[in-house]
């Protein structure tokens, strides 16, 4: 179901605020510390997952003090809507991963299908290693099992949306972590 720029307006002017611009982006420059720590000499390749991780992967690989690949992949369950069906793949990776070391970068963690099947897809061509970071966690008890090598926040169990993770495809690009009034 698509909204008009003037709901998704008045969805943003209702929304609570979990994390200001601020808080984010030093959680960003902690992962980024991180990731640096545990490859920086191993030539990663870094693949962002699209559309959501735009943002958060931007910031993130200006903080990594290491050469790198960088490549992007598509995959998505939601395709503009407030909850997940089947993995679509649009877009994959152009660089080969065989025997290549490889950083996921996500915006969010849910239920951690759509970063379960991306990694299973990685290691079925040939990865050495995957790694994932991802912007937000979400704290509940629905995940299959998959968890974050490096994540920047955790939150309650609520539609987000902000630096990256959208409303009905509006407000990715939002200052902070929003969660939907009454969602």
């Amino acid at each position: 179901m698509s909204v008009t720029p003037e709901q998704a307006q008045q969805v943003f002017d209702e929304a609570d605020c979990l994390y200001d611009r601020d808080t984010v982006e030093a959680a960003i420059e902690k992962m980024a510390d991180a990731i640096t720590r545990e490859m920086g000499l191993r030539n990663p390749l870094v693949l962002s997952v699209m559309s959501g991780a735009m943002i958060p992967a931007g910031i993130l690989l200006t903080h990594l003090k290491f050469p790198l690949h960088l490549d992007y992949i598509h995959a998505t369950r939601y395709r503009g809507e407030t909850s997940g069906g089947e993995l679509a793949w649009r877009v994959t990776p152009r660089y080969e991963l065989e025997g290549r070391v490889v950083l996921i970068i996500d915006d969010i963690l849910d239920e951690g299908l759509t970063l379960q099947a991306i990694i299973e897809s990685c290691r079925a061509q040939g990865a050495t290693a995957v790694y994932s970071a991802v912007l937000v966690k979400k704290l509940h008890d629905r995940n299959v099992g998959v968890e974050a090598d490096f994540v920047g926040l955790e939150v309650e169990d609520r539609y987000l949306f902000g630096y990256g993770m959208d409303y009905k495809e509006y407000w990715r690009n939002a200052p902070g972590i929003y969660a939907v009034k009454g969602m």
